[in-house]
């Protein structure tokens, strides 16, 4: 199997230019460390002319895309494969009424099928943040009068993030998650799902951060961000992205176009192979229903 990497479109689309293509790319990655039936263990099978495998002692058969987040799609593979391969390769993201212009399909049908891509984007939380860490937080929202700060009446949106620095101060790795409020209860959620118990974290002076003990955390003036210039770019860049490609987002979804952005930008030094990547994701995840996706 010849794995696809790079960014060019015109070689994407030779690379895939049937759907049966696309199964047989899945196949590969779905059954790499080997077949087992899902009905009845069995390791012995035929593979069917659209790869699929069918079982030599119950006779199931299961296609490439089935139990995988591609499970059901409605439009078509290869149609699949390419707004994967738009939103794991593009700088400036695209909206799911641009998605559903280009490739023929329904906004709503667009935008559930880009969620489910959202969810494969999302981190597994195993390797923490090593190193210089810098944590601060963030709202996303319009201007409200009489709000400013850390206001805990404000409607707008609450984001904590954390930047992973390399020895020459440059971003390594980046993290952002919603919070209910500003408070330490909420703050720590960031510091367990994605920050290694050995990081040095650095924060501003927030009253918040005080309470959680089981880090190494110095806290120092922001003198308006000047002390975090790396952070303060990396929020300029996340609120300008949410800004102007989607103008507003519901609380529901707001954590999967932060899981997008953060997917991105922790693997821009390995583009070339950043649509296997998230290929290979989409294939290891369980399937997730419109229920789960639709917001309330």
């Amino acid at each position: 199997m010849e794995i696809f990497k790079g960014q060019n479109l015109l070689e994407f689309a030779e690379h895939f230019k049937t759907d049966l293509d696309c199964e047989k790319y899945l196949a590969h990655w779905k059954w790499e460390k080997g077949y087992c039936c899902r009905k009845c263990g069995h390791t012995k099978y035929q593979i069917r002319k659209d790869f699929s495998r069918t079982c030599n002692i119950c006779s199931d058969t299961e296609s490439p895309s089935s139990g995988t987040l591609f499970h059901r799609v409605k439009f078509g593979l290869r149609k699949a494969f390419f707004i994967c391969f738009e939103m794991s390769t593009t700088t400036k993201d695209l909206s799911a009424l641009q998605m559903s212009v280009r490739y023929g399909v329904a906004e709503n049908t667009a935008r559930l099928f880009m969620h489910k891509v959202r969810e494969a984007m999302k981190s597994d939380e195993k390797d923490g943040m090593k190193g210089l860490v810098q944590i601060d937080e963030f709202t996303v929202g319009g201007k409200e009068n009489g709000k400013q700060g850390r206001s805990y009446a404000t409607k707008k949106k609450k984001v904590v993030c954390a930047v992973e620095l390399t020895d020459e101060g440059k971003v390594k790795r980046f993290y952002a998650l919603k919070i209910k409020d500003f408070s330490a209860k909420s703050l720590q959620t960031i510091f367990y799902k994605h920050i290694d118990r050995s990081a040095q974290i650095v924060t501003d002076d927030w009253k918040g951060y005080r309470p959680i003990k089981d880090f190494k955390i110095t806290q120092i003036p922001s003198n308006k961000g000047k002390n975090f210039p790396v952070l303060h770019t990396m929020i300029h860049q996340v609120k300008s992205w949410l800004r102007t490609t989607y103008s507003w987002v519901s609380d529901s979804n707001i954590n999967r176009y932060l899981s997008e952005f953060c997917f991105r930008i922790n693997r821009s030094q390995s583009k070339q192979t950043i649509f296997n990547n998230l290929i290979k994701r989409m294939v290891s995840r369980n399937p997730i229903s419109q229920a789960d996706l639709v917001c309330n």
